[in-house]
C-alpha cells in the first residue's frame, strides 16, 4: 500500500563482489533493474579505469555491427524489429565467440563489397568506353573539325601540324565550367564536341544515379595536350583511348595526291572496322561482367539475409555488455585488489532480490568466495521511486512534469486519477463530445501493442496518455448527462417537471411564452441532472451562468481543502507534528471559516428558497446574493434588504459571520509568528539545558536549526503572504471551470445552429440530401474545434489547477528520480533515440 500513497522506501547498500563474479553479478542486477549505482571513481579519468579496455572492445563490436547494418540497409534488406524476448546476457566465452563471429562476418561483407565495387567500377568504365566509341563516330567523320579550329582563331591551325584529340566522359553538371576552363587555358585554340548520354549510370562508390556527357577536345601541339589533360583531371573527367587514323590519312593525302580519294575511302573503312571490332569486344566484356555482377550480388544478398536476422540480437547483447562494464567502472578496488566494492540505492523491499542476484552471479562462475551486501547509513537524500503500471504511468508523468516528489512525500498521482478527468469533464461536459474522446481512448487501449510500435516522439507523448483520454471521455459523458447536453441538444428521458397550461393557439402565437412557477411547475425535481425544458428557455444562459459559477466555486474549495489535508499527511509522516498546530490548523481555519462558509451558504440558499415558496420573507424575490453577502461580510457592512425581506437567511447569521472574520484574521499572525517563535524558544531551551553539543545533534532533525532567525522570519512571512493571497486568487482561479464550460456549450450550440440546421430547413427529399452534405463539415468542425482545440484548452487548464491550486498546498517536488541500472530501460531509451 505504501507504493500507492508515497514513494518506495530506499536503502543505501554496499556491495562486496569478487572480481571473477563481478560481471555476472552486475548482469543479474541489470536484469532486475532495482539498483541505482553511485560512481565511486569521480576523481579518476574514464580512460584510466579498470574496465576501459573491455568498453573499447564493445565499441569495436558496435562499429562492426553498425557497418553490417549499413550494408544491409544499402541492399534494401529488411532488418527485424527488436525482439519481444530480450536475449540473455552472454558470459565471457560467448563474448569472445561473438567477437570472432562479427570479425568473420565483417571480413566476408568487406570482401564481397570490394569485389562488387571493383566489378561495378569496371562495368561503368566499359559502359563509358562503349558510349565514347559510339558517340564519337560522327565527330571523327566530320571534315569540318579543322575548319572549326581555324574559325576559332588558333595560332597553329595552318602550320601543317596534325590535330590531336582527347576523348572522355564528364558529369553533366560540370560540363559548363569544364568548357569555359578549356577555352581560357587555350585562348580559344581548342574545339570541343560533346554528346549527352540518354541513360544514367550508377556510381559504384555511392550507388547514386549520375548523368554524364561524352566529349572530344581537338587541339594542336603537345603543350595544349598537357593542359587539356590537367583540366580533365581537375574536373574528374574520365579519359578513354579512341582509335583515330586522321593524322595518317592527312600524311598520305599530302604524299599521294593522285590517290587521295581512294585513300580517304580506305582509311575511313579501316577506322570504322577498328572501332566496330573494339565495340564488339567491349559489348562482350560487358555481358560477361553483368553475369559476374549478378552472381556476386546474389552471394552478397544471401550473406546479408542471413546476417540481418542476427543483427538485432547482436546489438542488444553488445549494449548490455557495454552497460555492464560502464557500471563496473563505478566500482572501487580494495587495497589488495582482490575485491570490488560499490554503492547503490535499492528499494528496501528489493534487498532480498539483490542478495539473490549476488548469489546467482557467484554461482554462475563457480566462485568459492561469496559476495556480500551491507546496508550503510548516509545523510544524502534518497531518490524518489514510484511504482507505476501502464494505467498509472500517464498520471504519474503529469505530476513529475511539475517536479519529482521529495523522498517519501505524499504522491498526488493517486488522487489525480479521479480529480483530473473530473475537473476536465466539468469544463468539457457534453455527452457526444465525451463519447468521441472515450472511443479514441478505447481504440488506443485495445490496440496498444500495435500502436506502441510507432516510436515518433509526438505520437509517444500522445499515446502515453491513452488512459487519461479514456477517463476524460468517461467523465465528460457523465457531466454531459448531468448538464443534459448532447452536441448542444437536450434529452427528455424522465419527463419535464414543467407543463404548458395554455391552449394551442396561445402557444403557437406567442414567440416567447412565459411559464409561471406557481402554476406551471409541478414542484418535483428532475430525476437526475437539468430539466430538459431549460434547453428551450430564452433565459437558459442566465440560469446556466449562475449554476455553473457556483458549481465551480464549490468544487474549487473542496479541492483546495483536500490539498491542505494532504499537508497534514506529510507532517505526520515526517514526524513534524508541531507543524500541525503551527501551520495546518490556521491554514484550514482560514480556508474553512471564509470560503467553505460561502459554499455552505450556497447550499443553504438552495434549500431555503425556491420559486414557489409562499412563506413570509422567503419569497423568490427575497433570496439574497451569496456573492454580495460574502463581500459585505468581509467589509463588515450590512446589506440593504427589501421592505418585505429579511437581511439574513437565518437568525444569528450576522454574529456568526463576525466571529468567522475575527477568527480568520487571527489565523494570519498565527501563521506569521507562531513557527519562528517556536524555533527561537526551542533553540534557547536546548542551548541552556544541554549545551552546544546537544544543539548540534538536534540540527539533523530540523533543517531550520542551521538557519539564522532573520532568514526564518523572512521565509515564514513570504509563506504566510503567499498562502493568504493565494487562497483568494486560487478560489477565483477555479472560475475557469465555469467560464470554459459555458464557452464550450455555447460554441457547440452556435456550430449546430449555423451549420447543421441548414439541412433541417427543408422538409422534402432535398432536405435529406442537404443533411447528408452538411453533416460532414459539421462533424469535421466538431472534432477539430470542439473536441480537439477545446479539449486541449480544457486539458491545460485542468493541469494548471492541479499544479498550482492543488499541489501548492502540500507538494514540494524537490526530489530526483530513481534511475536504476536496467537493461530494459537502456534498450527502450536506445530504441526511442
Amino acid at each position: 500500500m505504501g507504493a500507492m500513497f508515497r514513494s518506495e522506501e530506499m536503502s543505501m547498500v554496499q556491495l562486496l563482489i569478487q572480481p571473477e563474479a563481478a560481471y555476472q553479478s552486475v548482469a543479474e542486477l541489470g536484469e532486475l533493474g532495482i539498483a541505482q549505482f553511485r560512481d565511486l571513481n569521480t576523481d579518476i579519468n574514464m580512460f584510466q579505469r579498470k574496465y576501459t579496455s573491455e568498453i573499447r572492445r564493445c565499441e569495436e563490436m558496435e562499429r562492426k555491427i553498425g557497418y553490417i547494418r549499413r550494408e544491409i540497409v544499402k541492399d534494401s534488406v529488411a532488418i527485424p524489429d527488436m525482439p519481444e524476448v530480450i536475449p540473455r546476457t552472454p558470459n565471457s566465452r560467448e563474448i569472445i565467440d561473438l567477437e570472432a563471429q562479427l570479425e568473420k562476418t565483417e571480413n566476408e561483407i568487406v570482401e564481397l563489397s570490394e569485389n562488387n565495387n571493383a566489378l561495378l567500377q569496371n562495368f561503368m568504365e566499359l559502359t563509358e568506353l562503349k558510349h565514347v566509341l559510339e558517340k564519337t563516330q560522327v565527330f571523327f567523320s566530320d571534315k569540318s573539325n579543322v575548319q572549326n579550329l581555324e574559325a576559332t582563331g588558333g595560332e597553329a591551325a595552318n602550320d601543317g601540324k596534325p590535330l590531336g584529340f582527347v576523348a572522355g566522359v564528364i558529369s553533366r553538371e560540370r560540363i559548363i565550367g569544364f568548357e569555359r576552363m578549356l577555352w581560357r587555358v587555350s585562348r580559344g585554340n581548342i574545339f570541343l564536341r560533346q554528346a549527352t548520354l540518354e541513360e544514367s549510370l550508377v556510381d559504384p562508390k555511392t550507388g547514386d544515379s549520375v548523368h554524364k556527357i561524352v566529349f572530344v577536345a581537338f587541339f594542336q601541339g603537345e603543350q595544349l595536350k598537357a593542359r587539356v589533360k590537367k583540366v580533365c583531371a581537375g574536373y574528374h573527367a574520365s579519359l578513354y583511348p579512341c582509335p583515330n587514323e586522321y593524322n595518317e590519312r592527312e600524311e598520305m593525302l599530302r604524299g599521294v595526291r593522285t590517290r587521295i580519294e581512294d585513300l580517304k575511302m580506305v582509311l575511313g573503312q579501316t577506322q570504322y572496322n577498328e572501332r566496330e571490332e573494339m565495340l564488339r569486344g567491349v559489348r562482350t566484356r560487358i555481358e560477361d561482367l553483368k553475369m559476374v555482377l549478378g552472381q556476386t550480388q546474389d552471394q552478397r544478398q544471401r550473406v546479408l539475409l542471413n546476417v540481418a536476422k542476427e543483427v538485432p540480437n547482436w546489438e542488444i547483447i553488445v549494449k548490455k555488455v557495454k552497460a555492464i562494464y560502464h557500471t563496473l567502472n563505478m566500482f572501487n578496488v580494495d587495497v589488495s585488489k582482490k575485491c570490488l566494492f560499490g554503492e547503490a540505492w535499492v528499494p528496501t523491499a528489493g534487498l532480498q532480490d539483490v542478495k539473490t542476484a549476488l548469489v546467482n552471479g557467484s554461482a554462475a562462475v563457480g566462485s568459492a568466495v561469496p559476495s556480500f551486501l551491507n546496508i550503510i547509513a548516509t545523510d544524502e537524500d534518497p531518490p524518489t521511486y514510484n511504482k507505476t503500471n501502464k494505467f498509472t504511468r500517464g498520471f504519474q508523468n503529469l505530476i513529475e512534469s511539475y517536479g519529482i516528489a521529495t523522498y517519501r512525500e505524499a504522491n498526488p498521482a493517486l488522487y489525480t486519477i479521479i480529480t483530473f478527468p473530473f475537473l476536465f469533464a466539468i469544463m468539457f461536459g457534453d455527452l457526444g463530445h465525451g463519447l468521441i474522446l472515450f472511443l479514441l481512448g478505447m481504440w488506443m487501449v485495445l490496440w496498444e501493442k500495435t500502436l506502441d510500435k510507432n516510436k515518433e516522439e509526438i505520437w509517444q507523448l500522445f499515446f502515453g496518455g491513452r488512459y487519461i483520454i479514456l477517463l476524460m471521455g468517461i467523465f465528460s459523458m457523465y457531466t454531459g448527462f448531468v448538464y443534459n447536453d448532447v452536441f448542444s441538444k437536450g434529452m427528455n428521458i424522465f419527463g419535464s417537471a414543467w407543463s404548458v397550461n395554455y391552449n394551442t393557439s396561445t402557444v403557437m402565437t406567442n414567440k416567447e411564452l412565459q411559464l409561471n412557477p406557481t402554476t406551471d411547475y409541478s414542484e418535483t425535481v428532475y430525476w437526475y441532472g437539468l430539466d430538459p425544458l431549460w434547453m428551450l428557455a430564452t433565459n437558459k444562459i442566465i440560469f446556466l451562468n449562475s449554476f455553473k459559477m457556483k458549481l465551480s466555486i464549490i468544487f474549487g474549495v473542496v479541492h483546495m481543502i483536500f490539498g491542505v489535508c494532504m499537508s497534514l499527511v506529510n507532517h505526520n509522516h515526517f514526524n513534524r507534528r508541531v507543524n500541525i498546530l503551527l501551520e495546518f490548523i490556521p491554514q484550514m481555519m482560514f480556508l474553512v471559516l471564509l470560503f467553505a462558509y460561502m459554499c455552505f451558504m450556497m447550499f443553504f440558499k438552495w434549500i431555503m428558497y425556491s420559486a414557489v415558496t409562499d412563506e413570509d420573507h422567503l419569497k423568490p424575490g427575497c433570496a439574497p446574493s451569496v456573492l454580495i453577502m460574502f463581500i459585505n461580510m468581509m467589509l463588515f457592512k450590512n446589506q440593504e434588504p427589501l421592505e418585505t425581506c429579511k437581511e439574513f437567511m437565518f437568525e444569528g447569521q450576522d454574529t456568526l459571520q463576525v466571529i468567522f472574520i475575527v477568527l480568520g484574521l487571527i489565523c494570519i499572525p498565527w501563521l506569521l509568528l507562531a513557527k519562528p517563535f517556536y524555533i527561537m524558544f526551542k533553540r534557547k531551551g536546548k542551548s541552556a539545558e544541554h549545551g552546544s553539543e546537544v544543539a548540534h545533534q538536534s540540527s539533523s532533525s530540523n533543517h531550520h536549526d542551521d538557519e539564522p532567525m532573520s532568514e526564518i522570519f523572512i521565509h515564514q512571512a513570504i509563506h504566510t503572504i503567499e498562502y493568504i493571497l493565494s487562497t483568494i486568487s486560487h478560489t477565483a482561479s477555479y472560475l475557469r471551470l465555469w467560464a470554459l464550460s459555458l464557452a464550450h456549450a455555447q460554441l457547440s450550440e452556435v456550430l449546430y445552429n449555423m451549420v447543421f440546421t441548414i439541412g433541417l430547413r427543408n422538409d422534402s427529399y432535398v432536405g435529406a440530401i442537404m443533411i447528408w452534405l452538411v453533416f460532414w463539415p459539421w462533424s469535421v468542425l466538431t472534432i477539430g474545434i470542439l473536441v480537439g482545440m477545446e479539449g486541449l484548452s480544457a486539458f491545460l487548464h485542468t493541469l494548471r489547477l492541479h499544479w498550482v491550486e492543488f499541489m501548492s498546498k502540500f507538494y514540494e517536488g524537490l526530489g530526483y528520480a530513481f534511475k536504476p541500472f536496467s537493461f530494459k530501460a537502456i534498450l527502450e531509451e536506445e530504441e526511442a533515440d
